[in-house]
């Protein structure tokens, strides 16, 4: 018997069960990685074969099983760090926190009329009250999704760099009627189209969009104005030190958060890729009903032409 466990037994015997615990876990978890894990390389055309067999396995097991409890695992919850490629589909509160969407600017900078949106203060910096940054986020994503629906035209202007990869990827997300600003607003995009783009372009193309979504709303005042005189509605990201009567629809949430942008962007971009795919089934619907129509007026009318 040492001379520490005689002075001090009771240090001995915790110190003797922590180790036994740490070699339990470690046999534990050494199973548990034996038994589910498969780390050898995908080397033939087989083992490729086999490892979507037991992709395809699992995600059965998912969905047998999902009425008996969560499933909820890393490819399916949502990851404030994933937000770019892998945004939520829905809006929740624990998504805006997560994200920081709470945080506004300093108390001293707030505007006045931010008061209605504001929670409170923490440490000097006011907190951005999510309760109701959620309705007005999901009352913006049903605007995005009727005009997709309507083959409206969207655009998404965040001029920052850290949001330039955020507009595009929301642009490529919604598809074809969707386009982003990334570097900046050109002064007269929309107000001095005929100068610009010339009458021909003007009169041939669709210059002027059906919605603008703005990620850093005081940075395109410009964009703003224009939008104003062309009586086009706006989205915009508002943070505590904007007055939210710039844009027609606002969102209060922390406009210098790339994750909040990066949330808001894809839950914006989804609504608006269901729009239009929404209105792409009802045109083929569309189409299949009048394919019917005309088939059954042959078979009526053998003299029926188109």
């Amino acid at each position: 018997m040492s001379l520490q466990s005689t002075v001090r037994p009771w240090l001995a015997a915790s110190a003797s069960c922590s180790s036994t615990s740490l070699k339990r876990n470690v046999v534990k978890k050494s199973i548990r990685c034996l038994s589910t894990a498969d780390n050898s390389p995908l080397e033939t055309p087989t083992d490729w074969t086999n490892f979507q067999l037991r992709r395809a396995q699992v995600k059965s097991l998912i969905e047998s099983f999902s009425e008996y409890g969560s499933t909820q695992n890393s490819e399916n919850t949502f990851q404030p760090r994933h937000g770019l490629h892998k945004p939520a589909s829905h809006a929740t509160v624990s998504a805006l926190l997560a994200a920081g969407a709470h945080f506004g600017h300093a108390t001293s900078r707030m505007n006045p009329n931010f008061m209605p949106y504001a929670y409170g203060t923490r440490a000097g910096i006011t907190i951005i009250d999510v309760d109701q940054t959620l309705p007005m986020l999901r009352r913006a994503a049903n605007l995005v999704r009727a005009v997709a629906h309507a083959d409206g035209q969207i655009i998404f202007v965040g001029t920052r760099p850290d949001l330039r990869p955020v507009v595009e990827k929301a642009a490529e997300r919604v598809g074809s009627q969707a386009y982003h600003v990334g570097e900046r607003w050109l002064p007269g995009s929309l107000t001095n189209k005929t100068q610009m783009y010339g009458l021909d372009v003007v009169k041939s193309t669709r210059i002027v969009p059906d919605l603008v979504i703005l990620l850093n709303p005081l940075a395109n005042m410009n964009a703003i104005r224009e939008c104003a005189i062309e009586h086009v509605p706006t989205i915009g990201i508002v943070d505590s030190n904007v007055d939210p009567r710039i844009v027609m629809y606002p969102i209060p949430a922390n406009d210098e958060s790339t994750r909040t942008a990066e949330l808001i962007a894809g839950l914006l971009s989804i609504a608006g890729r269901e729009g239009a795919a929404l209105r792409m089934i009802e045109e083929q619907k569309r189409v299949e009903r009048d394919q019917q129509r005309d088939q059954h007026r042959k078979r009526n009318n053998p003299h029926y032409n188109n």
